[in-house]
């Protein structure tokens, strides 16, 4: 069995930032575009955010697109945070075949 990349499986709050850094956004947007994508269930604040932010750009999951220097710090998602996507697509995809199939395994389905 290969060992999962750190912070797999992500949070739900995870999730919708990595999803909202498609296109490049500074905070506040990046807070607004989760509530948007949410529909409303979830508010990220800021403290919250920026801790978020951090720990995913230290795994390289998104990038500063931004001068550093600039007061608005703008990210955007990297290759590496669209492979974490794609595999938590097929893990959760997975989750939700065996709710679909009350709960049965299928060992050649992973």
């Amino acid at each position: 069995m290969k060992k999962r990349p750190q912070l797999v499986p992500l949070s739900e709050t995870m999730h919708y930032i990595l999803l909202a850094l498609r296109e490049p956004l500074h905070g506040y947007s990046v807070m607004s575009h989760v509530q948007e994508l949410s529909l409303g269930q979830v508010q990220i604040a800021a403290g919250t955010l920026y801790g978020a932010l951090e720990n995913l750009s230290k795994h390289g999951y998104i990038q500063m697109t931004s001068d550093p220097k600039e007061r608005r710090k703008v990210y955007q998602i990297t290759a590496r945070g669209e492979e974490i996507l794609k595999l938590e697509t097929e893990r959760l995809q997975h989750l939700v075949s065996l709710y679909q199939q009350g709960g049965t395994s299928d060992e050649n389905a992973l």
